[in-house]
């Protein structure tokens, strides 16, 4: 492991359930376990206490140079996906998991009078198979449930008509205690039992909302009959049955040897996963990179991709599901794009791990070129704020006041999607008396590019303004009796509900709440509103601060100008000796200033 940086392997782990995979430096697989949460349970093999105490993780430890995931979507799922790999592969360091133990099923037997019961072998004659269950207590809670709701037969009698008719069985203890309707003398029809399977199928699917009904009505009455005792039983029922699921994401009987196939691109790069399900469980797992030669369509790379999973793992799977049509004509494969139901899941399941793959690895791309991110977000925001070319330049004004008192206006700046502290800028507002917003941004927007243009500076690409259309429009009236208002792109954006308002638009635009368009310029409407109001406070506290050092006769609003460009605060020049004092102001200031404070 001399090589092997752990810390930067375990930072591209996620915090979600999955099971991981560990292999040496020769490629060879030599360990896969599940977890909860995959970061957290990675990280615990290179804790140092771990490694110290334990002989066989100290071995394995050392023996690793990758580690790669699957990750799903419960803990369940990461068991069952956990035990048919290691079966499937058979890892070195996997030794407590060789004893080939399989997970149970719930069979519904094809029969007449069909038999439910849980078994871990399955036999193709034409029986339904649910599950596996990778919790036995609460498999044999389900079971447990449907036998009290609805009284099935346990044994293996032939109950074909002729032996009922000829009066051959007799019902036994089961029925005399009310665990079966006796089928086996006719008291109960195969039309009436057919019905109850129906309705257990259904249950078994996941539709348990009947069952949860009636076993929550059976705990209400024995808590009114204070029968503690049931409530405790019944009650821990309730709790497994809350949590159980019938039906595995990963997992099911109907399912067998089918390929599965997604796709994510982005400009350069498209990333393929896919998951072989063989009778109803996931036993291989892999996603691959493609780098674009050409301008490929998600057709051209899906396919090829198809190609080069199917030749390595050596598939013939007659049937692939996938994402969407390809125009591939091959008499032997079934090209399934599914809508709905349990192919669908496990289409969703394989498109989950390729968008994280993806996700990865262009955040790993991104870090080790901060250029390439630059690029992508400002093309993004291109594409998403309508421009005509990169904002690489942007700039965002903000004004802030207290009732109409010290008006300010702010503007930041942003290049290549980041920062520009030195351009940042102040404004004293001159022109505008009392609380008017409007006229302070046509104020603010003309000084700037005023400023700018006589000086020959290069004008930002974007401009936005923080407020809704009132604001928008008093900045385009600024921009126009410049004549740029062709030359720059502004937007407003209200706070409310984050609206993106364009000029000679009625109709706000919406931006994804997750989108980094939307990221970057809440960031910059949110720094204009820091560096206003930040300005803002300095001016209203030191006007606060002036007036009081003109209340002290002798003094006016220069001498304290110059007491506070001087001493910086009224506590120091409270504190202040007269020799001090006597630097800034003449002794009849002086006197004045020492008889105030001190009375």
């Amino acid at each position: 492991m001399e090589n092997f940086d752990y810390r930067s392997a375990l930072q591209k782990i996620p915090h979600k359930p999955g099971v991981y995979q560990f292999w040496d430096s020769m490629g060879e697989l030599i360990y896969i376990g599940k977890a909860k949460n995959l970061r957290n349970r990675v990280s615990s093999y290179f804790n140092k206490d771990n490694f110290k105490s334990n002989a066989k993780t100290r071995v394995l430890v050392s023996k690793i140079n990758n580690i790669t995931f699957t990750i799903v979507d419960t803990e369940i799922d990461a068991w069952l996906l956990e035990n048919s790999l290691i079966k499937k592969h058979q890892p070195r360091y996997n030794v407590l998991l060789k004893d080939d133990k399989t997970y149970p099923w719930i069979v519904i037997k094809n029969e007449r009078f069909p038999r439910i019961y849980w078994t871990r072998n399955i036999v193709k004659d034409g029986s339904t198979y649910l599950g596996p269950y990778a919790s036995i207590s609460m498999m044999h809670t389900i079971l447990g449930l449907v036998k009290e709701i609805f009284p099935l037969r346990t044994c293996n009698l032939p109950l074909t008509p002729p032996n009922i008719d000829a009066g051959k069985f007799k019902v036994c203890l089961e029925y005399q205690i009310g665990n079966c309707k006796g089928p086996c003398q006719n008291f109960q029809s195969e039309e009436d039992y057919n019905k109850n399977i129906e309705e257990i199928k259904d249950i078994l699917n996941g539709k348990i909302s009947y069952v949860i009904k009636k076993l929550k009505n059976e705990l209400e009455a024995s808590v009114v009959e204070l029968n503690f005792e049931l409530s405790h039983k019944l009650k821990r029922k309730y709790d497994l049955l809350e949590k159980y699921q019938s039906k595995s994401t990963i997992v099911n009987s109907s399912i067998s040897d089918v390929d599965v196939f997604s796709i994510a691109t982005d400009e350069k790069h498209a990333f393929v996963n896919f998951l072989k399900v063989m009778n109803g469980t996931v036993i291989q797992t892999q996603t691959i990179e493609l780098k674009k030669k050409l301008d490929e369509t998600e057709e051209d790379l899906l396919t090829i991709a198809i190609s080069e999973f199917r030749t390595r793992f050596n598939s013939h799977s007659k049937e692939i599901i996938i994402p969407f049509d390809l125009d591939i004509d091959d008499p032997g494969i079934r090209f399934t794009v599914p809508k709905l139901g349990e192919k669908k899941k496990l289409l969703d399941l394989s498109q989950k791990n390729v968008s994280f793959f993806k996700r990865e690895k262009l955040d790993q791309y991104e870090k080790l070129n901060p250029e390439v991110r630059t690029e992508r977000l400002l093309t993004q925001m291109m594409k998403d704020l309508r421009l005509n070319q990169l904002p690489r330049h942007i700039e965002c004004f903000d004004n802030s006041n207290f009732q109409g008192k010290f008006p300010v206006s702010a503007i930041v700046v942003f290049k290549d999607a980041k920062p520009s502290k030195k351009d940042y800028r102040h404004f004293n507002v001159k022109t505008v008396e009392g609380p008017n917003d409007f006229a302070t941004m046509e104020e603010a927007v003309y000084r700037r590019y005023k400023r700018m243009l006589e000086e020959s500076d290069t004008l930002p690409q974007l401009i936005i303004i923080d407020g809704g259309k009132g604001q928008l429009s008093s900045a385009l009236k600024s921009l126009t009796l410049l004549g740029i208002e062709s030359r720059v792109t502004v937007i407003g954006i209200a706070k409310r509900l984050e609206e993106i308002y364009y000029p000679d638009d009625p109709y706000p635009m919406y931006l994804d709440k997750r989108s980094e368009t939307l990221k970057i310029i809440q960031q910059l409407r949110d720094e204009a509103h820091r560096f206003g109001i930040t300005f803002h406070r300095l001016k209203r506290n030191k006007a606060t601060l002036v007036t009081e050092l003109e209340k002290i006769p002798s003094v006016g609003k220069n001498s304290a100008d110059k007491l506070l460009r001087h001493f910086k605060s009224v506590k120091v020049i409270k504190e202040a000796s007269e020799q001090d004092l006597l630097q800034v102001l003449n002794s009849k200031q002086v006197k004045a200033i020492i008889d105030y404070f001190k009375n």
